[in-house]
């Protein structure tokens, strides 16, 4: 066994066995190459990652190659999950060099301290379609290395200049209001929409969550045609293959347009983040298909990337029996065989699997036609529970069962979200579940954060996207639960996300100031698959700070938008959950207060609807002013406030949601109400301990 037989990530002990003599990213390894005066050869991806484990098939695990490697390199593996820091950095380097391509594996020549000066992606044990071979890759940096290592360092120099200008914070500059940002993102989005599939762009085609909740925002604002992309896209998702139709839950992408053929790989983030698109939709619409959908989704979670400890499991592979999607592609003939001729003949015309498939081997991946025609007969629904048990005894894909706070915070926050919307208790039950393992498990006894664990063992320093989404989770369990705790926990987490991450133009670095020193301390500033951190921040900061009437951090978040200047007015398409804090900071928070006395159904009425810029504080008091002067028969009442103003008290749910719209709409008779406060939150932030190049 090699470094990695200590580790406790399943991708790293994946290659524990390899005749590669690998190291764990760290000081150890960084040594080793300055001591023998050899260049790094970093390799990262992710346990769920198809191409990774082609790659080290042919290349990892061959003794050959294995020697050369030995011979001439420092070999490093790095969990991209784990270690977000370190991917950023090299996958900016690779896309540097490649013109913007860039993905898993990841391929990375560096000087022993860890500055990139050559790279790419997936390389295979022979050259092919324009690819050369790994080995060949291997001898030309080993021969430039020895003969040419002066070049080298130079280019080293370069191209780390170049990472960290790309990594640097967005152009300064005014952006513009936040209604004309949504616009340009809603012409954008249109310019760019599939109206034939539903998505954006064409192949290989991506969810893109967060595109998706700002065109249901759009809808809210009353714009035209923004739910119709949404809902499309949504319906075709559901339909297509990158949908499981037997199990739940949704592969990480379509390698085709029509959202038919995906890589199978399920990521816990894309159910968090789905789920979510999936339950806001439903609240607009109560289409019961987008119902079904969430049901089926939250309930794949739940059942089987749970852990025993509490928390859940990060992924589940494409591959099982050595091949992508067997796990969950079917014949004709298996359909027979599970089901008897009949039955089999009507899962094959509603599934649409065929004698000739549309996958590998003749395979067919189950998927609807039409796309809308998601509601299953009773006969379906038998015929799904036979496929379900039949396809249980087949070899499951690997799950990657360690469990990474950020991840975690993000399905919390979502059950909670949707237990309180849809009225169940056992979303909200697991949440508070996940949120209580993230407490007992990941954070240490002086409070710092971790962001990995498994088997009893938590390792990595949380980074800022960790931060943000546990400010989000216990924001959302605190509404969801009326229990004090939970947004007390938040605001800790709040004001040491901004002690720790803060950069002084209000921005956010990835790593904290405690954290190791990189050749390029990254950002996390663009939206992508995920929000970005500054970006969850935004939104999770302002609204927190609305309900805890702490005003600085609803400044932060207004700085935080302020940060992206120049590049939100120019590529809001590139910010889209960012737009959506825009939008929340510029009308203000709409702070609902319900008194502990007061009939449950008002709270139920202000969860049910899709409402995101009202805050909600009911059940146990905190110290909040908005809880100020509740006393007496203001305790079987609900009022609605906003910027410090209320709307006259009320008790019954029809009168608690008029007011609700009318302090959305900023109509109606105000009356003054306790001053909201600020609770001493200094505006800007800590850069912290400088690294060889700062952004």
């Amino acid at each position: 066994m090699n470094k990695l037989a200590g580790e406790t990530s399943p991708y790293l002990r994946q290659h524990r066995d390899n005749p590669v003599d690998w190291f764990p990213w760290g000081e150890e390894a960084l040594a080793l190459a300055g001591e023998l005066e050899r260049p790094l050869f970093v390799s990262i991806g992710y346990s769920s990652c198809h191409w990774c484990h082609v790659m080290a098939h042919e290349s990892f695990e061959d003794e050959e190659t294995a020697r050369y490697l030995n011979a001439h390199f420092v070999s490093v593996k790095v969990d991209r999950e784990e270690r977000p820091d370190v991917d950023a950095i090299y996958m900016e380097a690779v896309q540097a060099l490649s013109d913007g391509r860039g993905g898993w594996p990841l391929s990375v020549f560096t000087t022993p301290d860890g500055r990139p000066f050559f790279g790419g992606t997936y390389f295979p044990d022979e050259s092919r379609h324009g690819s050369p071979s790994f080995r060949s890759v291997l001898e030309a940096v080993a021969g430039a290395w020895a003969a040419r290592r002066h070049e080298l360092v130079a280019q080293a120099d370069e191209l780390t200049g170049t990472v960290a200008s790309r990594l640097a914070p967005p152009p300064t500059g005014d952006a513009p209001p936040a209604t004309r940002l949504l616009d340009d993102a809603l012409q954008r989005v249109s310019a760019l929409y599939d109206p034939k599939h539903g998505g954006i762009g064409r192949a290989p085609k991506f969810p893109q969550a967060p595109i998706l909740e700002l065109l249901l925002r759009a809808h809210l604002a009353g714009r035209s045609g923004a739910f119709d992309m949404a809902s499309e896209t949504l319906a075709a998702m559901a339909a297509g293959g990158i949908y499981d139709h037997l199990g739940g839950g949704f592969a990480r992408y379509a390698t085709d347009r029509a959202w038919q053929v995906p890589h199978f790989e399920k990521m816990l983030y894309d159910q968090a983040m789905l789920a979510r698109v999936y339950l806001h939709a439903w609240q607009i619409s109560g289409d019961p298909e987008l119902r079904q959908v969430l049901d089926e989704t939250l309930g794949y979670v739940l059942r089987d990337l749970r852990d025993p400890a509490g928390g859940v499991r990060s992924s589940e592979d494409a591959d099982s029996d050595g091949g992508e999607g067997l796990f969950y592609t079917w014949t004709p003939a298996e359909l027979e065989e599970v089901l008897g001729r009949e039955d089999a003949a009507i899962a094959a015309a509603w599934y649409s699997v065929t004698a000739d498939g549309n996958f590998e081997g003749g395979r067919s991946i189950l998927h609807r036609e039409p796309r809308r025609a998601l509601r299953r007969p009773d006969e379906i629904e038998r015929i799904r529970a036979r496929l379900s048990a039949a396809r249980a005894s087949r070899t499951r894909p690997a799950v990657d069962d360690k469990v990474l706070t950020e991840w975690n915070a993000m399905i919390a926050a979502v059950l909670a979200e949707a237990g309180a919307a849809t009225a169940t208790d056992a979303w909200t039950v697991a949440a508070v579940e996940i949120a209580e393992f993230l407490l007992a498990s990941l954070r240490r006894p002086d409070g710092r954060w971790m962001r990995s664990w498994k088997d009893g063992r938590a390792g990595n320093l949380a980074v800022a996207a960790d931060y943000a989404w546990l400010v989000e989770c216990f924001t959302r369990l605190g509404e969801g639960t009326g229990e004090a705790r939970w947004t007390d926990h938040a605001s800790v987490v709040a004001h040491d996300l901004v002690e720790l991450f803060s950069a002084r133009d209000g921005g956010w670095y990835t790593t904290g100031s405690d954290a190791e020193r990189l050749v390029v301390r990254p950002r996390d500033t663009y939206d992508g698959v995920t929000p970005a951190a500054g970006s969850v921040a935004a939104v999770a900061l302002a609204r927190l700070g609305a309900l805890t009437g702490d005003e600085g951090l609803v400044d932060r978040a207004a700085a935080s938008v302020a940060a992206a200047g120049e590049a939100l007015a120019t590529s809001p398409l590139a910010f889209p959950h960012l737009v959506s804090a825009a939008l929340l900071l510029d009308t203000g928070a709409v702070e609902v207060v319900v008194g502990s006395g007061a009939d449950h159904r008002l709270v139920a009425a202000v969860q049910e609807r899709l409402l995101p810029e009202v805050v909600l504080a009911w059940g146990q008091p905190t110290t909040s002013p908005l809880w100020e002067g509740r006393r007496a028969h203001d305790e079987t009442h609900g009022f609605v406030c906003r910027a410090g103003v209320c709307l006259a008290p009320v008790s019954d749910p029809e009168a608690l949601l008029e007011a609700v719209d009318a302090a959305r709409r900023g109509a109606g008779p105000m009356r003054s109400a306790p001053p909201l406060g600020a609770w001493g939150l200094e505006s800007g932030g800590a850069d912290g301990a400088p690294s060889n190049v700062e952004t």
